[in-house]
């Protein structure tokens, strides 16, 4: 199955999470979702749990359909899902 970037969704939910795509240019897309921000024992901030465990399904849901995806975190409770068609 030929798989682009054109036949994503806007807007996928998982686990009750709203993740929107976004495209940062360069041929760049990522869906993302703010969470609570919380921290580890050494006082870094990590993303929420629950809102970690839905990103890697929604990766999972992607890669099902052809995406190659990776999930990050950035901070102030940001999940990203990268994907690509690569």
């Amino acid at each position: 199955m030929n798989k682009s970037i054109e036949m994503l969704e806007e807007k996928m939910s998982t686990d009750g999470f709203t993740f929107e795509l976004v495209d940062n240019g360069d041929d760049e897309y990522f869906y993302q979702c703010r969470g609570i921000v919380t921290y580890d024992d050494d006082h870094d901030e990590i993303p929420e749990p629950e809102l970690w465990e839905a990103a890697e399904d929604l990766a999972e849901l992607l890669e099902d359909e052809g995406y190659t995806t990776s999930v990050d975190h950035s901070e102030k409770g940001w999940v990203e899902v990268y994907v690509s068609i690569w």
